[in-house]
């Protein structure tokens, strides 16, 4: 089961490495909020993604393909909140940090967490991923503590690489470079999480 764990753990990282909403987010709060802000969207982010591999183990992957209309809903509605989070960047590339309204102050730890649980659950294919990994690496009979032991690897790589993603971001020489270009780098995050939207939506 040890090769199992390894191969899954290589397998996963690698997708989590991938450049997507969740890091763009990571980078972007680091950036703006520091690394402890960061940091507890990174958990958000790893608690979002356990959640998507409980419903690939319950068998949400299944649904999809049984009923592929959910995913397409599910991929809809993604893709309209990824693209309402980069509108939102969008507008306020140009403000200074201090003229932002409320909304745009630093946020508490629980509304960082809600928003990177909130990030990787509007991109329902990590189910479908994850069910894929089950399916290709997990033996039928596997007892019940490998699939606790994958649940924590799944946390561990999805958050511990964005923990990672904010400690770079949130260095002061680029949170310097930040804020002498903050219009242009907030608006090229704001283009890239919108064109992410699309692709879900079209996908």
């Amino acid at each position: 089961m040890l090769g199992v764990l390894g191969a899954i753990y290589l397998v996963h990282l690698a997708a989590a490495i991938s450049p997507g909403p969740a890091v763009l987010l990571c980078a972007r709060t680091s950036l703006r909020e520091g690394f402890l802000r960061g940091t507890w969207l990174a958990v958000g982010i790893g608690i979002g993604a356990c959640i998507w591999a409980i419903a690939a183990l319950f068998g949400l992957a299944l649904l999809f393909k049984v009923a592929p209309a959910l995913l397409t809903a599910l991929k809809f509605a993604g893709a309209v909140y990824l693209i309402y989070l980069a509108i939102k960047m969008w507008r306020h590339a140009s403000e200074p940090l201090a003229d932002l309204p409320e909304t745009e102050a630093p946020r508490n730890a629980a509304g960082l967490v809600w928003l990177g649980i909130a990030t990787q659950l509007a991109n329902p294919k990590p189910a479908v991923f994850f069910g894929t990994i089950f399916l290709t690496f997990v033996p039928p009979q596997a007892p019940p503590w490998v699939y606790v032991a994958i649940i924590g690897i799944v946390f561990f790589n999805d958050a511990g690489w964005n923990v990672i993603v904010s400690r770079i971001f949130s260095l002061e020489r680029t949170r310097r470079a930040y804020l002498d270009l903050k219009t242009t780098i907030d608006r090229v995050f704001g283009g890239l999480l919108g064109l992410l939207g699309l692709k879900l939506a079209i996908s």
